[in-house]
């Protein structure tokens, strides 16, 4: 989910997604946004589960599905999942470059900018 969340961002600053870092380039897949995702799964999927899980709200007799050998959510663990997925996308935290609030959608999508403003200084 973060990764199509990565993919929408980089669409916006006209950054080429087949050309990447860390991950091997191919035109047939989104390299660069798997680059950038990275940085954001601890802090938005990461956390999302451990609060999730912590908190009670997802549990393992309830939100997974058992024919699967309690692997996949069910329909109402992915209900759940997907809010909070959102909420914390929309969460706003302090920026320490930018001294300001901003969301984590909006800090995927400054990551971008901050890419191509490193590609030109090269």
């Amino acid at each position: 989910m973060v990764i199509t969340k990565t993919i929408t961002a980089i669409y916006h600053t006209h950054l080429n997604q087949s050309i990447s870092y860390l991950h091997e380039p191919s035109e047939s897949r989104f390299s660069l946004s798997l680059d950038l995702s990275e940085a954001f799964k601890p802090i938005i999927v990461f956390r999302t589960i451990f609060e999730l899980v912590n908190r009670r709200k997802i549990q393992v007799a309830k939100h997974f599905d058992k024919e699967l050998n309690y692997a996949l959510l069910n329909q109402e663990g992915k209900k759940i999942f997907i809010s909070a997925f959102e909420e914390r996308l929309n969460e706003k935290f302090k920026h320490p470059r930018l001294k300001r609030l901003t969301s984590y959608q909006s800090a995927i999508k400054y990551d971008g900018y901050k890419l191509i403003k490193f590609l030109y200084r090269g």
